[in-house]
């Protein structure tokens, strides 16, 4: 199975390449999302409110990124329609899917 670090550079360029069946593939059904603007989404609600963000998604550059047993962090930057952004996100991994995303917002790099 796929790494925690490898999964998280998959589903974000599933965001950037707009492939929807490709995440969903990453994502296990038990999956929850948490950010400063929401607090453990389940995987139904993460794709109705997040996955409409891939349509202004350009690129993604991974900065950093951490991998320890079954998690990673990973810093990236990407850019949109509007703003080129860094985040921070905590991936957790359990048999080659995603279970849980933190993630810490960044700054605004225009």
């Amino acid at each position: 199975p796929m790494k925690a670090s490898e999964l998280a550079r998959a589903c974000l360029q599933a965001y950037v390449d707009k492939d929807r069946r490709a995440a969903e593939a990453l994502i296990a059904d038990d999956f929850h999302f948490t950010s400063p603007l929401d607090n453990a989404l389940d995987r139904a609600t993460y794709f109705a409110r997040c996955w409409p963000n891939s349509a202004s998604m350009r690129e993604v550059t991974v900065v950093q990124s951490v991998g320890a047993g079954e998690s990673a962090f990973i810093v990236y930057e990407a850019g949109t329609d509007k703003k080129r952004v860094r985040n921070c996100e905590l991936h957790t991994a359990r048999n080659g899917k995603l279970v849980s995303v933190e993630v810490y917002f960044g700054w605004n790099l225009d």
